[in-house]
């Protein structure tokens, strides 16, 4: 990397103090530093949302969202607009995995979906678990999805889940590339999915040489799904963490 990546918050890592203070909680985000947020879903409030984000001068790198296809597709461009986009992420489930020709229909629907988004203005991106990483029938989900999604779509990669399915998060890093411009930046034991999370830095992942790793790394977005600790005290100490470390910069 050139230069240090900025560091954003998924902030579904405090969906449910943002049910109970939507406007407080985004406040206390940006008085921790973080350089953006990363929203969820489509929320009631957009207006409001965006207004505020750029109101705290808080970047939206982008959004997690349903694929711009079928009814979602309107509510999915609605939100880039109202954030002003130019990325957005999407996923499937472990439904869509479960056989070679379920993989081949949801690499089908994404570049479907990546076409949409090409002729509004956006680039999507899909984001991992740690199910593309499982073996069906001798096959690796991950290695068709590389063989049959457009290169147009980018991947943002989930560190964490990467080393829970047991692959190395370093390597996998490294060989993407520009292609995984975003990161999702969580920590904790990695061996198993429903295991507490921690504050990034307090686990098992070697966040200094997966970050390292990057060419063409634009964002660290910490998102921890579930914490054993106060989830407010871990996502302050996961951007401290990255910015004394020097592997990215807040605002």
């Amino acid at each position: 990397m050139t230069s240090l990546p900025a560091i954003g918050l998924q902030l579904y890592s405090l969906r449910e103090a943002l049910k109970a203070d939507f406007a407080g909680t985004v406040r206390r985000v940006a008085a921790m530093g973080y350089a953006g947020v990363e929203p969820f879903g489509v929320p009631d409030n957009l207006a409001e949302a965006a207004a505020l984000y750029r109101e705290l001068g808080l970047q939206v790198p982008a959004a997690h969202v349903p694929m711009p296809l079928g009814d979602d597709q309107a509510r999915t461009l609605r939100v880039a607009d109202a954030y002003g986009l130019t990325r957005i992420v999407s996923m499937f489930g472990p439904d869509q995995f479960r056989t070679p020709d379920d993989i081949r229909r949801s690499c089908d629907r994404i570049n479907e979906a990546a076409r949409v988004a090409a002729e509004n203005g956006l680039a999507l991106g899909y984001h991992n678990h740690w199910w593309e990483f499982q073996p069906v029938d001798d096959h690796s989900p991950y290695q068709i999805m590389l063989e049959q999604l457009d290169t147009a779509v980018f991947f943002e990669i989930d560190v964490y889940w990467v080393k829970t399915a047991g692959i190395d998060p370093v390597n996998m890093v490294r060989e993407l590339g520009r292609r995984a411009p975003l990161l999702h930046i969580k920590d904790g034991p990695a061996t198993a999915p429903e295991l507490p999370m921690v504050a990034v830095g307090d686990g098992s992942l070697d966040m200094p040489g997966i970050i390292r790793a990057g060419q063409g790394t634009e964002w660290l977005i910490v998102e921890l799904d579930r914490c054993a600790t106060d989830m407010f005290a871990a996502v302050q100490k996961s951007c401290v963490y990255l910015v004394t470390k020097g592997l990215g910069h807040g605002r």
